[in-house]
């Protein structure tokens, strides 16, 4: 179970394959705890980021990672912007020079994001937001020898759905308090189908 440039390519399709099926859900979860913009935001950030590498060619994931970055960064509005940007470009710098992804190259890179989000975000675990889904997922692979993909997609799912229960204390959501509880959070959501679309490419890879 390895990524190549192409499995990249192919992770960041099917991540915005679903993030266009589910943009008015995105929509709809941030309507209740937020500016109402997550969906169009994500939309129209990774519709940019597959213009942008689907003819390109790239000699690592690394190297396609950072557009990948950089597009998120410029063209996603809000703090979603900045917050995925920097995750896919602490992604890349932790795969540098690798033709190659292991599952260890996997865990660390996925690491190096959780920890670039924490310090763009200032923000931290049960806070609700999308610290609450790559938290449980980093620690999958860190506490397990992860064989079996589908496993990322039930942890990424069960995380998202556990962030209802929090109330919000980061971020636009934290104006409404009391009221955020019983929402899933839309960052959540949007990186659960990032970890969903990752789950099926190496399932594939």
């Amino acid at each position: 179970m390895k990524l190549q440039v192409n499995d990249i390519r192919n992770w960041m399709n099917l991540s915005n394959q679903l993030i266009q099926e589910n943009k008015s859900y995105l929509t709809e979860l941030d309507q209740a705890i937020g500016d109402s913009d997550h969906g169009i935001n994500m939309a129209r950030g990774f519709q940019e980021v597959i213009t942008k590498i689907q003819d390109q060619s790239y000699s690592t994931p690394s190297d396609m990672l950072k557009d990948v970055a950089m597009t998120l960064m410029s063209k996603v509005g809000g703090a979603a912007g900045p917050l995925y940007g920097t995750a896919f470009l602490k992604l890349s710098m932790a795969w540098k020079n690798k033709s190659e992804i292991q599952v260890n190259d996997i865990k660390d890179g996925l690491q190096a994001g959780l920890d670039g989000i924490k310090q763009r975000g200032k923000a931290t675990s049960g806070e609700k937001t999308m610290i609450d889904v790559w938290d449980p997922v980093v620690q999958l692979f860190s506490e397990n020898d992860i064989t079996d993909p589908s496993l990322i997609e039930e942890t990424a799912k069960q995380a998202m759905n556990n962030t209802k229960d929090l109330k919000a204390t980061k971020g636009r959501a934290s104006y409404f308090k009391e009221k955020s509880i019983d929402n899933i959070d839309p960052g959540s959501a949007s990186s659960y189908y990032i970890f969903s679309a990752l789950s099926t490419s190496l399932q594939g890879a």
